[in-house]
């Protein structure tokens, strides 16, 4: 005589609160939650009396009454899941470039599609024309006949664009060779003018005099025979050397971004003088060392050095007025960026004006050691003091091209910038209203006084639909809402203004972006991320 409440599971039936819900019986009758039952009954107290049985009634009994008992069930009512597919991407937009390129049209087959207006994500356009895919595609099989003639376009097209690509680097020398030819027409461009004014002018004024100094004590050391002599002339023509290659990255800087380097080139200087420093090291110190050592095992006597000393005071002259040059230029730049001279050439600022410096600081202090070394061996005959002072100088310049490998390896491998401005960035984001919080912030020197910003914001929704709100006519919108009925007019109103508030998301970016730009003139490339 089992009855039936030890079968079920459990006495009530589960309920879930919900705002809206529609309420469904067993006989097909539909209910509202809010309203009243005939007996005067909440749907609770139903649900409750469901799950309940009379302990003292046998099992038909407690059957019947169960199925006397309507069973009301809770639906919520939730939006059909869309599957997005191929057809409805075709509404999506795509530009102009875009729909020639992969459709293999012309401009003039676009004129007759629908143009809309969209949202530039760039500085200087405000909005651009991008036009619906499936249009796009439409025109496409017009012009094409057929998705198989359209693949086979498709497919010409790229084997030719791969003949091109094999054919690039001969194309590049027949160019070469045709301005060479009939003589190159275009304007003077900005990289010769970089010589004229800054790094450029101290570069150049450095190459000219080091490449004089190299030849007058080249003389020297071929007439008196001086291992101290013999490093002077070494010492010049590596910084000729050196100087001719930061003329060469300076110029290679200038070159503008193409597709393949979407940054530029203004790293060129930073490699130029990492090179720079090598060549320092290897010709300079080295074969100073070299001949320093070949002095000590195999000493010889040194010929009147009358000659030697002249051109020694003459190079102290010139080296110290490169020197002053170099001086200057650092001085005004660091003045300008609100640095210490220290700092400016500790943080290699710019590079090439900090090569000259350190070459020609170099150069006048290994003039002083191999003066003096040269004067002792003058006065007491010994040809060891001069091979020492080939030994000095080859350390001093060891030590140079140590900090230049140093410091312009340091600027290549990306380092960041100086807390305090990454601090004024930081707060210029977070003193934003739209801005809730931002995280992961990364902000690189790219060299030559441009920085690249990189940041996880974390918007505020709120801020963001308020600022829609504020551009559209509140009394239209409310009627819009008041005109919703089913679920289909519910979900048009919601992807109307939802594509909105997004396109307001993008605005409030761009506009973040550019105000770290303007105040902050060294921050050339900005990538905020939306968390």
């Amino acid at each position: 005589s089992g009855s039936l409440s030890y079968i079920l599971p459990c006495s009530r039936l589960p309920v879930q609160l919900m705002s809206q819900v529609r309420v469904y019986t067993s006989n097909g009758q539909k209910k509202d939650l809010g309203s009243e039952d005939t007996n005067g009954s909440t749907p609770e107290d139903t649900l409750r009396k469901v799950g309940t049985g009379r302990q003292d009634t046998t099992n038909t009994g407690q059957k019947q009454s169960f199925l006397k008992e309507p069973i009301q069930v809770k639906v919520k009512a939730v939006l059909k899941k869309r599957e997005y597919g191929p057809k409805y991407t075709q509404n999506n937009f795509i530009t102009g470039v875009r729909a020639i390129n992969e459709f293999c049209l012309k401009s003039s087959d676009l004129d007759q599609l629908r143009k809309i207006k969209r949202r530039s994500p760039h500085d200087d356009t405000e909005t651009f024309t991008v036009y619906l895919r499936s249009d796009v595609e439409a025109k496409s099989l017009e012009v094409w006949g057929s998705p198989e003639a359209l693949a086979r376009e498709r497919k010409r097209r790229k084997e030719a664009e791969i003949k091109y690509r094999e054919n690039l680097f001969r194309n590049q020398r027949l160019l070469r060779e045709y301005r060479e030819f009939f003589g190159n027409t275009k304007p003077r461009s900005s990289a010769a003018a970089m010589f004229f004014k800054g790094p450029g002018k101290v570069v150049m004024v450095a190459i000219c005099i080091n490449g004089l100094n190299f030849f007058f004590k080249l003389l020297a050391w071929v007439y008196t025979g001086s291992a101290s002599m013999f490093s002077e002339a070494i010492h010049s023509l590596a910084d000729t050397c050196n100087q001719a290659l930061l003329a060469l990255g300076i110029s290679q800087s200038a070159r503008t971004p193409d597709p393949s380097h979407p940054y530029g080139f203004t790293n060129m200087r930073y490699i130029a003088s990492l090179i720079s420093g090598v060549g320092i090291f290897m010709m300079g110190a080295g074969l100073s060392w070299y001949h320093g050592i070949i002095g000590l095992l195999h000493p010889h006597p040194i010929e009147s050095l009358l000659w030697a000393y002249c051109i020694l005071a003459g190079s102290l002259v010139s080296e110290g007025a490169t020197l002053l040059v170099a001086i200057n230029e650092i001085r005004r730049s660091a003045r300008a960026k609100g640095l210490s001279f220290y700092q400016y050439v500790v943080q290699s600022r710019d590079p090439s004006t900090n090569v000259v410096l350190l070459e020609d600081a170099a150069a006048v202090l290994s003039v002083a050691v191999a003066a003096t070394c040269m004067g002792l061996t003058s006065l007491t005959g010994n040809p060891y003091y001069d091979s020492v002072g080939s030994l000095g100088v080859g350390t001093l310049l060891g030590t140079v091209s140590a900090f230049l490998i140093y410091t312009n390896t340091e600027a290549l491998l990306g380092r960041s910038i100086q807390p305090e401005q990454l601090q004024r960035l930081t707060e210029l984001l977070e003193s934003d209203p739209v801005v809730r919080a931002i995280h992961d912030v990364k902000a690189t020197d790219m060299g030559m006084s441009k920085v690249r910003f990189k940041a996880e914001v974390d918007f505020d929704g709120r801020v963001v639909t308020r600022s829609y709100l504020e551009k559209q006519d509140i009394e239209q919108l409310l009627q819009e809402i008041q005109q919703v009925k089913t679920l289909e007019e519910l979900e048009a109103f919601m992807l109307k203004h939802g594509e909105n508030i997004i396109d307001t998301l993008g605005a409030e970016v761009d506009r973040l972006e550019k105000d770290l730009k303007q105040r902050n003139p060294d921050v050339r490339h900005v990538d905020l991320e939306i968390l």
